[in-house]
């Protein structure tokens, strides 16, 4: 009936709207990641669950299987997503089963306009989002969004997760242009958008008609005491002297030796040079800087978290294979997201924890 109908909408739209969910729990799952043709060298995908799982159907992902390759692969929405008014999730798991040296894992939300088939690194994206790992200096999680046609990092360095186990990555991008960044529930960064990301201009700038006045001292901040003085007894040198104890040999001869001089000693009078104790310099003020005023050049934008998405795109390299990308989610509902995260990845924690143990001490019998 129309009531049903309408009520059946109003819930929908209460509760939010899944427009990509992926645990690959089915063979075809994977043949919606469709392969660029960009370049003819690309890595294959599989579903796997890894040597050592939680569950042996639900831990099933899709699985980077050649070593030393670029992955250029692409799936489609449900519908295409425009952000504004929205929230915006992006959540899915990570498993680097191969001890990661170097790889990225990270997911790009591209727009509807995209050609799949010409997908590679430089094809525009909205959003950036995961864990990228090279070598023990260069790790973080990516959090990329394009604004103006700019894509702009984040600019706090979220360290990524890079042991063997699942772990699950989390970026909220919420309506009021705030944000959430979670690693396994647990938020590592949040915000204002605008406060993380060089997207607008600063609010505020430098005056840049001040001047610094012309009686500002700006140094030093320690100056010699001007009336502290040298002490009357004081020895600033000679450092060293004859030794007033010594005495010409008694069978030294000038003629033969040459003239005989005392040996030279530390002087036991000498103190040093004399130098006057510091004192903080009355007149400092410290380093001059303009004051700030408001900037005129900045302007708050409405559109500044709207993303236009049609398709989860999968652009990384990895020298050792064997990561496995599992439960993609992208919905505009947290809620959902929480619950989805719970029931694909939370509730198997320590299943896969105990299951590696028992992979590990197999292993150390050999």
């Amino acid at each position: 009936s129309f009531a049903l109908t309408a009520l059946a909408a109003m819930a929908s739209s209460a509760l939010g709207r899944v427009y990509f969910e992926e645990t690959f729990s089915t063979p075809e799952s994977l043949s919606k990641f469709k392969a660029s043709s960009a370049r003819d060298d690309l890595g294959a995908i599989k579903l796997s669950h890894g040597k050592w799982y939680s569950d042996e159907d639900k831990s099933v992902g899709l699985q980077l299987s050649e070593d030393a390759r670029f992955y250029a692969y692409s799936s489609k929405l449900k519908r295409p997503f425009n952000t504004k008014g929205k929230d915006l999730v992006v959540q899915f798991t990570v498993k680097y089963e191969q001890d990661i040296d170097c790889g990225g894992a990270y997911l790009k939300l591209l727009p509807p306009t995209v050609n799949p088939a010409k997908f590679d690194g430089d094809s525009a994206y909205e959003v950036m989002f995961g864990p990228d790992i090279c070598g023990s200096a260069n790790r973080r999680v990516h959090a990329i969004i394009n604004y103006n046609s700019t894509n702009n990092q984040i600019d706090k360095v979220i360290q990524p997760r890079g042991d063997q186990l699942t772990h699950q990555y989390t970026l909220w991008v919420k309506h009021d242009k705030t944000f959430e960044i979670r690693i396994d529930n647990k938020v590592q960064e949040e915000g204002k958008i605008e406060d993380f990301w060089k997207v607008l201009p600063e609010k505020q700038i430098s005056d840049p008609d001040a001047k610094k006045p012309e009686d500002w001292v700006d140094g030093p901040v320690m100056i010699d005491d001007p009336e502290d003085e040298k002490p009357e007894d004081w020895v600033d040198g000679p450092a060293t002297i004859s030794d007033p104890e010594a005495k010409k040999p008694e069978d030294w001869d000038d003629d033969m030796d040459g003239d005989w001089e005392a040996p030279v000693i530390p002087n036991p009078e000498y103190k040093g040079e004399w130098k006057p104790r510091q004192i903080k310099n009355p007149e400092y003020k410290g380093e001059w800087s303009a004051p700030l005023i408001d900037n005129p050049d900045y302007e708050e934008d409405e559109d500044l978290a709207v993303f236009n998405i049609g398709y989860v795109g999968l652009d990384v390299w990895t020298v050792k294979s064997g990561t496995i990308f599992n439960n993609i989610l992208i919905t505009d509902d947290i809620d959902y997201a929480s619950q989805f995260g719970n029931s694909t990845w939370a509730d198997y924690v320590e299943a896969e924890i105990a299951a590696k143990k028992v992979v590990d001490e197999a292993e150390a019998k050999k």
